[in-house]
């Protein structure tokens, strides 16, 4: 078998393992602001609610890049 007729025998939209991958950068990113959130707080307890505020924020923007994931796949279908 060479190269062509393995490629010919593939289908699907390799646009969904793009957005898996894609995927996988918000995930980290939330991960770290929720760690470091919990780590803030950790050593500044009064500051819990101005910590919490930020750290909703910080997902909303990380998040955002998922949403943007989501959006190219459906442009590129």
């Amino acid at each position: 078998m060479d190269a062509n007729t393995v490629l010919a025998q593939i289908t699907g939209n390799i646009a969904t393992v793009g957005y898996g991958l894609a995927a996988i950068g918000p995930a980290i990113g939330v991960g770290i602001v929720v760690g470091k959130t919990i780590e803030s707080v950790a050593r500044q307890p009064e500051l819990q609610g101005r910590l919490t505020v930020l750290m909703y924020i910080g997902i909303a923007f990380t998040e955002a890049l998922a949403f943007i994931g989501i959006a190219t796949y459906y442009i590129f279908v």
